[in-house]
């Protein structure tokens, strides 16, 4: 196949090189469609999106969903079922941001649904439940994020282990594929710690009721009494009932860390191929001082200088992430996943020593030459960054 008929395959591509031969015998000097690709960019691809909240919806007493539309009334970007927003609020005078993930389905263009559950001492979950309105204005990131379904390389049997707020993305995946009638098979296997922490819990139910490709299997982590479903924590022989020959499934995880690393290590006893598990990062580590490298008698209760060269001083602890301690204080640093996954919150570390985790994924580079994640950095003694 010559090369140019390879390119009439690509959707849109004839009817492109037809109007470049009509402008080119036309004499055009190709004026009248100056600025059209990098418009079509930047709808698709926004840096910042203007949001305003349309709808709080209940879900459960620790969860709303905001339904959020365009302020001027446009569709938004379309979005990959399972990739995030990156939401920037300023409460008391903070500015900051955190990644929500869309639970929407990604055949409704009109709005976002943005699901939140209370985090215990939450900065910003709580400001989302307690003091947003309908009405209010705020702003966002377009889509971005590498956890979502790819109907093209995921298989058709696909497994998501869900952990509270973590079904946000997998109603997003389960709404696409049912909506648009693809053939995967799709099984949502759900954990909470309570009966009523349930999200979605009947709109789940019926939908597995009435589609033979999904199947739902809740788990209480901690029933009342005379609780008759499936209890406790999920474990290698729970699971393994579940799901049966692992095949070719393939795997996607979301959840609170603890939750995200114990699925790894149960997938991992059951023989699952890292390359058929995918894990949605999930911000910086609780427990930086239990990984491998963390500097012997430092505590996350120590204190220390971070000084932002030529710019000033502040006091922080060894335990607040570097980007929550500069935004504490007043600097603004570009950020996204808050996971140490897409470097858009890297600074330079011009003296003093921080210690990484695994969630850090520098690139050679970046070690090379000074470069930290600061969503994910943990300050070890006093330091000095540029921002």
């Amino acid at each position: 196949m010559s090369e140019h008929n390879a390119l009439n395959l690509i959707a849109g591509y004839s009817e492109a090189f037809a109007a470049k031969l009509a402008l080119e015998q036309s004499g055009s000097d190709f004026q009248e469609v100056r600025g059209d690709v990098a418009g079509s960019v930047v709808q698709l691809h926004p840096k910042r999106l203007a949001l305003q909240v349309a709808e709080i919806i209940e879900d459960t007493p620790s969860t709303r969903t905001l339904r959020l539309v365009a302020v001027d009334g446009h569709p938004l970007p379309p979005f990959q079922a399972g990739q995030y927003i990156n939401l920037f609020v300023e409460i008391d005078g903070v500015r900051t941001a955190r990644p929500y993930a869309m639970s929407s389905s990604p055949l409704q263009r009109m709005h976002y649904d943005l699901t939140v559950k209370r985090a215990q001492g939450g900065f910003v979950s709580n400001y989302l439940l307690d003091r947003v309105s309908v009405g209010q204005r705020l702003s966002s990131s377009g889509p971005m994020g590498t956890f979502h379904h790819n109907p093209l390389f995921h298989g058709d049997d696909l497994v998501f282990l869900a952990g509270g707020s973590g079904s946000a993305p997998a109603r997003s995946i389960l709404l696409n594929i049912l909506e648009r009638g693809l053939p995967q098979r799709f099984h949502m296997i759900y954990v909470n710690s309570h009966v009523d922490d349930v999200i979605y819990a009947d709109e789940l139910r019926e939908l597995a009721a009435q589609h033979e490709n999904f199947t739902l299997s809740e788990v209480i982590s901690r029933p009342p009494a005379g609780y008759s479903g499936r209890s406790g924590r999920l474990n290698r022989a729970m699971l393994q009932e579940l799901l049966g020959d692992i095949g070719d499934k393939m795997f996607y995880i979301c959840g609170p860390t603890p939750f995200n690393d114990s699925c790894m290590a149960l997938l991992g006893e059951l023989g699952v191929a890292r390359r058929r598990i995918r894990v949605e990062a999930n911000g910086a580590p609780k427990t930086p001082h239990q990984q491998t490298g963390w500097p012997a008698g430092v505590s996350l209760d120590d204190e220390v200088t971070i000084t932002v060269q030529g710019r000033g001083s502040f006091r922080s602890t060894v335990g607040e992430p570097l980007l929550n301690a500069l935004e504490r204080n007043g600097y603004f640093v570009e950020n996204a996943c808050r996971s140490g996954e897409c470097s858009l919150c890297r600074v330079k570390l011009t003296s003093g020593e921080v210690f990484n985790p695994q969630e850090a994924h520098l690139r050679k580079s970046d070690r090379d030459f000074g470069w930290i994640y600061s969503c994910v950095a943990f300050p070890v003694g006093d330091i000095e960054v540029l921002l």
